[in-house]
């Protein structure tokens, strides 16, 4: 058994074990957004270009939820963290039902880009809508509530 898939290692001694073992050009090529597969290795494709910010619709059926100015408008960090959690769960159940048809295209990964804690100040930016607004302290007690519902409390 390679040592990187030995389940008895913690997930930073096989991610370094692994990393150990890749090339200089395998490395490079894992920076891309559509990280190319390793299959000598057992890395498959990976496309972590997905969007968050309201849902994860992008890649099919999911639930929307209003552009984040407009989460920001109800002050409610419960709600926040709530849809942290939905947009999570359904992020991964995509990603999940996507890969096990081989399917590695744009908006199938688990990274998301959200949230956006831009704080909105010019609106020649043009892009105020996917923020939760100029006050600082909204900003960052949704930023926070909508993270934590994303990562939740369970263990990895």
């Amino acid at each position: 058994m390679e040592r990187y898939l030995d389940p008895s290692l913690t997930p930073d001694e096989r991610a370094e074990d692994l990393a150990d073992r890749l090339t200089v050009e395998e490395q490079a090529s894992q920076l891309r957004y559509d990280a190319l597969p390793i299959p000598r290795l057992g890395i498959p494709a990976y496309n972590w270009w997905n969007e968050g910010l309201h849902g994860v619709a992008r890649a099919g059926t999911a639930t929307m939820f209003p552009q984040a100015i407009g989460m920001a408008a109800t002050f409610d960090t419960a709600l926040l963290h709530q849809i942290g959690e939905i947009t999570a769960t359904e992020a991964r159940a995509k990603h999940m039902a996507a890969r096990e048809h081989g399917d590695f295209d744009i908006y199938k990964g688990l990274t998301l880009w959200a949230p956006n804690i831009n704080l909105f100040r010019d609106p020649r930016w043009g892009r105020g809508h996917e923020t939760y607004g100029e006050d600082p302290f909204l900003t960052a007690r949704l930023g926070v509530a909508f993270v934590k519902g994303m990562q939740g409390e369970g263990k990895v």
